[in-house]
């Protein structure tokens, strides 16, 4: 697996990562649980009367039951008393218990009460061992995948050897589905913003990877807008951007939450040289628009040549 394979993985597991909810997110972890465990990691489902008998998932090797949350949408107390419960239940019902983790993605952390509880159990049951996990280990888990099991987990992604080879032909279809937005055509110029807007804005190393890796096709891409009929087709697909990226901006998500969800927007999905092509289109267009932050210095120059 290349770099850009690996970066846009790393981007996609991120995005599912602070996205997933409720049940929606318990199913994702036990799907990547099972696929980087393999055989030594058993789904437990809910059946007739005795429920999941307080577990998500299994590990044979270690005995590890594994209980996901979403606390994001949990109040406080009625978190603690979950927890509490899953692992009294747990613990009663899995004789073979070492190890007890609590799954969650809230990236701000579990409440203090939270962490207060998980003590009072250490100290408790002793005999088990209680863990957080959280992006980083759910990552590592990720990082265990082989490419095949990450296509089937999150879809095909770009490659090196497809970018060196993307030719004029692989961007017209991502460019017309763009266009079928329709936006007027901005007033905002097309013109690369400061070398600094990278840093400018909050994206993880992965995302920052992509965009830095898509500017290599930047001028076969800008060759096919000088070379398109429409003269105006360039600046009008800038607006859609920018009207997307200002409904994603309000709704507060991260950067990273951001440019997936642009990256959907372009036409996330097909085969590797598709998304090829989506990666070279949005870097483009991100070095040329009004989506995420440009450097302070942008601004003050584009004010100063107003003001002349």
């Amino acid at each position: 697996m290349d770099d850009v394979q690996t970066a846009f993985y790393g981007l996609r597991f991120r995005v599912a990562f602070l996205e997933k909810k409720g049940t929606e997110f318990q199913d994702w972890f036990v799907r990547l649980a099972g696929l980087a465990f393999g055989s030594d990691f058993e789904a437990v489902r809910a059946y007739g009367g005795s429920g999941d008998l307080k577990c998500d998932g299994y590990r044979v090797s270690t005995g590890t039951v594994f209980q996901s949350y979403a606390p994001y949408e949990m109040r406080e107390a009625p978190l603690n008393t979950k927890i509490e419960e899953d692992f009294v239940g747990a613990y009663k019902n899995w004789d073979n218990m070492a190890e007890w983790v609590l799954v969650h993605n809230d990236g701000r952390g579990l409440p203090p009460s939270s962490i207060q509880l998980l003590e009072r159990l250490r100290e408790d049951y002793p005999v088990v061992m209680i863990n957080v996990w959280t992006e980083a280990s759910l990552r590592q888990l990720v990082d265990r995948l082989s490419l095949t099991d990450l296509q089937s987990l999150f879809g095909f992604a770009p490659s090196k050897s497809g970018l060196e080879t993307l030719a004029m032909d692989d961007l017209q279809p991502v460019i017309r589905q763009l266009q079928s937005m329709e936006p007027e055509p901005g007033t905002e110029p097309l013109t690369p913003p400061s070398v600094d807007k990278l840093e400018k804005n909050q994206l993880s190393k992965d995302a920052a990877e992509l965009l830095r890796v898509g500017r290599r096709k930047e001028a076969l891409v800008e060759t096919w807008f000088m070379k398109d009929r429409q003269a105006d087709r360039g600046e009008q697909i800038a607006e859609a951007f920018r009207q997307r990226y200002a409904q994603l901006k309000e709704s507060n998500q991260s950067p990273d939450q951001i440019l997936g969800h642009l990256q959907q927007y372009v036409g996330m999905g097909g085969d590797p040289r598709r998304q090829t092509a989506v990666l070279a289109v949005l870097s483009y267009f991100f070095e040329r628009c009004d989506i995420f932050d440009d450097p302070e210095a942008r601004h003050d120059s584009a004010n100063e040549a107003h003001s002349v």
